[in-house]
């Protein structure tokens, strides 16, 4: 491939898509963005620490939305390479599936379709191990990029569907009107690390809810966790190494029980961590609460199931070593509590 020279990355605003733009900045590219409103502008430039030697046009804005065609023309116009990592993401259970389905499935064929019309040569998108490792039953699980989260098992939650439809049409569309686009997909596990303001993702929260003593005891759930820096390196290398086309990537650091991830901060954060439940939360008592709670319902369906989330293909086609989840885990909760988001008394 040629020498990458600019590079829109979709929703400026996200978690990953910030530490990605910062990287990319240090790094020399040229960044386009998008985010919903322009007048979030100055405040995204200040948050990504953009202005420090890095000149103005060196990142561009663009206003553009999953759901709507303008701006996505104009945000790709001159891109050699597209990074999509817009998607929602909710903090709870939405009503209707299609709220998280819609926006997620149409905004990536929106990203897809600027790129191929602007001569774009690679678009890498953020898709997830949701779209992996789900509907597959309980029990002690391995999975692999060659896996597909089934839609058709019962109780699949709203955002697992959104991850699972989205990648599948982008990969359609690719196969059928892309042309020459390459097009490939880094699928995280539950994203932690370094925190750099309050705007932050749902996986952070996981975090935020255990200093703060928002889960007074622990469900036997667990998940597999990777850091943010380890994710953008993989979209770093994806963008840039050659021969990706038709590839995905499972972006994994390790599976982890929720009572490890308490664990874990316990030991090493003293009084911070004075509000982390100790108590363990036995299963039957999920069950009940999870017949008036949609979100109690999602954590039952978890119940002693292990997703071991392989990344070995990564580390054997790009290099790619993740940090194990502690260092996530703690970078997470150590950034937390200096934003001043841990316990209240």
């Amino acid at each position: 491939m040629s020498t990458p020279s600019r590079i829109l990355v979709t929703g400026g605003t996200g978690y990953i898509a910030g530490v990605l733009i910062r990287q990319l900045l240090a790094d020399g590219w040229q960044v386009h963005t998008t985010v919903r409103d322009l007048a979030r502008e100055p405040a995204l430039r200040k948050a990504l620490g953009a202005s420090r030697g890095v000149k103005k046009d060196q990142l561009r804005c663009f206003a553009a939305d999953l759901m709507a065609d303008a701006g996505w023309a104009e945000a790709a116009a001159g891109c050699t390479h597209v990074a999509h990592v817009a998607s929602p993401l909710p903090t709870g259970v939405p009503r209707d599936a299609n709220e998280l389905i819609v926006p997620a499935r149409d905004g990536a064929l929106r990203a897809l379709k600027a790129a191929r019309d602007a001569g774009v040569q690679r678009v890498v998108m953020t898709s997830s191990v949701a779209a992996i490792a789900y509907g597959h039953g309980p029990g002690d699980r391995h999975f692999t990029e060659r896996d597909w989260t089934n839609l058709a098992a019962p109780g699949v939650p709203p955002y697992v569907q959104s991850k699972t439809v989205a990648e599948r049409a982008a990969r359609d569309w690719v196969a059928r009107e892309g042309g020459g686009l390459e097009f490939c997909t880094v699928n995280p596990s539950v994203v932690l690390g370094p925190v750099a303001s309050a705007d932050y993702s749902a996986s952070v929260v996981i975090v935020q809810s255990l200093l703060q003593g928002r889960i007074p005891a622990l469900p036997r759930i667990g998940f597999g966790i990777v850091d943010v820096r380890d994710v953008v390196e993989l979209h770093r290398l994806a963008l840039t190494a050659p021969g990706m086309a038709g590839e995905r990537f499972i972006a994994c650091g390790g599976f982890t029980w929720l009572r490890d991830i308490a664990a874990v901060l316990r030991e090493e954060l003293g009084a911070d961590a004075r509000r982390v439940p100790t108590l363990q939360l036995p299963d039957w008592s999920v069950r009940l609460m999870a017949k008036v709670s949609p979100l109690v319902r999602n954590a039952a369906s978890e119940l002693g199931t292990t997703r071991h989330q392989d990344a070995s293909h990564a580390r054997e086609v790009l290099g790619w070593v993740p940090r194990a989840p502690r260092e996530a885990i703690l970078a997470s909760a150590r950034d937390l509590l200096a934003l001043g988001m841990g316990p209240t008394r």
